[in-house]
């Protein structure tokens, strides 16, 4: 498998003014409708206007500066969901996932950009699986503590039921984005949190 560290970047902590820069040409280019495959690094220095030595001081290669958007993406997705536990109830989760889907617009280019990239990279294939992997394992945490506290059913297996709410809810929140009016995310919302509600947390239809 290949290795999902080789590539990424060393500087750790709040991005400098370039960084920052970069990153923001890059999703206006994006945003504007560029192919990420076929942007060049002159192009996106140009638009920040940094000199092409400063993009290579801060990112190995674009597939580092890919890597580098989706996870400004799944950062702030994932301070949004983790703040929330089911004793919070089904209306903060609805609170939640619209919050969730606002994330998801803003980022909506780079996000199409990192399913572009990753069709053809493994190493950014196993990146992206990676970095949802953080989803998956507070969820199963959650869900069995949940069953240990009787508010789940014991009989539900919390790794199925993980693999269904995450992948398959990025997925819906992705196509959601891509094809609906952000007056319908509200409602869309909604939805979302209702199925996890009551389809995996298993609460009853009269349960607050």
């Amino acid at each position: 498998m290949p290795s999902i560290t080789r590539r990424r970047t060393a500087n750790i902590g709040r991005p400098t003014s370039a960084e920052t820069d970069i990153l923001a040409a890059t999703q206006r280019l994006l945003i504007n409708g560029a192919n990420f495959t076929e942007l060049g690094v002159q192009h996106i220095c140009t638009e920040a206007g940094v000199a092409r030595s400063t993009f290579y001081s801060h990112f190995r290669d674009k597939i580092d500066l890919i890597m580098r958007l989706a996870t400004e993406l799944l950062t702030s997705t994932f301070d949004v969901t983790s703040a929330w536990t089911p004793s919070d109830g089904v209306e903060a989760l609805e609170d939640v996932f619209l919050r969730v889907v606002r994330v998801y617009r803003e980022h909506a280019a780079a996000r199409r950009a990192l399913a572009e990239v990753a069709g053809y990279d493994a190493t950014v294939r196993d990146f992206w699986k990676a970095e949802l992997d953080q989803f998956t394992d507070r969820t199963i945490t959650v869900l069995r503590a949940e069953q240990d506290a009787g508010r789940t059913p014991a009989a539900l297996d919390p790794v199925s039921a993980t693999r269904l709410i995450i992948m398959g809810g990025e997925r819906a929140i992705v196509d959601h984005v891509t094809s609906e009016d952000p007056a319908s995310d509200a409602t869309f919302a909604r939805e979302l949190a209702l199925t996890w509600w009551y389809g995996v947390y298993r609460r009853p239809a009269d349960h607050p």
